[in-house]
């Protein structure tokens, strides 16, 4: 083959591979830039993370940026950030992440109050991230369109620089987000361990502890904890969604899961009884949940109880990444059709 002839097939190749891969930054479009000043303070609090606290004496510094370069050069340990911003109503409708660029080391982030994402471990089960881009998918529920909204990040600096050090910090709308007609998300029933019982609707979890969903079990009092555990909810399906086929969106979960409604299972990503030999390596923690719901398996007008069994191999656990709901079966094949990539670089082309 004549080389001037395959170099420039080389160069059309990787010109269409360029075209066929756009960048992940254009399925977002922000609509609060958050870059600028913070309100921060070093040390420990966690009465700091509440919307009320009054954080009008602390210094105001630059983020993205080291703490270090900000006045506080050779500080390794702990301290928080805070930011103040108004939400308009019209975001109740969209897709929404906190986006916080990489935080040397550890991060828990909480907003109005609630904790909305953590990566890393804090001391004593301490474990960098430092090298992790942080997006946290957001609830409409987690803000207040009518009046001030609370970011407040907790951070933990181990050695060298510390903080928000960089990215593109802001409130993101994500354009091709999946957004549920009814969402689960928030406060559910948790217990760690296993009982196959836990799945039936009557089953008394009364004196189980709540924990946040979306959000890894370890920052909500289960740290460095590793194997199985279940979560809970009782909910009512609004009647407008009566004569609709629908789909249980459970999130994005690590490791392995198996869902149940009303007692009846309707999904299952991973296999539990081969579970230690197939974690590792799989890619079951990035997967969407996405099941089926048979219509027999709803109660309209009554209670209905979700159950989830997870198994967490090692490292982060739980139901940490949303959406979390019902969603209509429509509406759900539109997106996962939008998301369907050509096979390779020649069907892109050409179809």
């Amino acid at each position: 083959m004549n080389s001037n002839f395959a170099n420039r097939g080389m160069v059309v190749i990787v010109m269409l591979l360029g075209l066929a891969a756009p960048s992940l930054s254009q399925n977002w479009k922000i609509l609060f830039d958050l870059r600028g000043e913070w309100k921060f303070e070093i040390g420990d609090d966690m009465h700091r993370a509440e919307r009320g606290f009054d954080d009008q004496k602390w210094e105001a510094i630059y983020a993205p940026a080291a703490w270090e370069d900000e006045g506080y050069p050779g500080y390794d340990g702990y301290a928080w950030y805070r930011k103040h911003f108004f939400a308009p109503s019209d975001w109740s409708t969209k897709s929404l992440s906190l986006q916080l660029g990489n935080i040397d080391d550890v991060d828990e982030v909480y907003l109005n109050g609630r904790l909305v994402g953590s990566t890393g471990g804090f001391p004593p089960h301490y474990s960098t991230a430092y090298d992790v881009y942080r997006i946290y998918v957001l609830s409409p529920d987690d803000l207040d369109p009518s009046g001030d909204n609370v970011i407040a990040v907790r951070v933990y600096d181990n050695e060298l620089s510390g903080g928000i050090l960089r990215g593109k910090l802001g409130v993101y709308e994500d354009l091709e987000g999946l957004i549920a007609d009814m969402g689960l998300g928030k406060n559910w029933k948790f217990s760690i361990g296993d009982d196959s019982t836990r799945r039936d609707p009557g089953y008394d979890d009364s004196r189980w502890k709540k924990i946040r969903v979306p959000a890894f079990w370890e920052p909500q009092g289960y740290p460095d904890y590793d194997g199985f555990a279940w979560y809970r909810i009782k909910f009512t399906v609004p009647n407008s969604l009566q004569d609709e086929k629908l789909i249980l969106l459970a999130g994005k979960i690590d490791d392995f899961d198996e869902t149940y409604l009303n007692g009846v299972l309707i999904g299952k990503t991973g296999n539990m009884a081969t579970r230690e030999k197939d974690i590792p390596g799989s890619d079951a923690y990035s997967r969407l949940r996405a099941y089926f719901v048979p219509p027999s398996a709803l109660r309209f007008g009554g209670e209905n109880v979700l159950a989830v069994r997870v198994y967490d191999g090692f490292k982060d656990g739980g139901i940490y990444s949303g959406p979390i709901g019902l969603i209509t079966r429509d509406k759900y094949m539109k997106w996962e059709r939008r998301q369907q990539k050509p096979g390779n670089i020649f069907d892109w082309f050409f179809r």
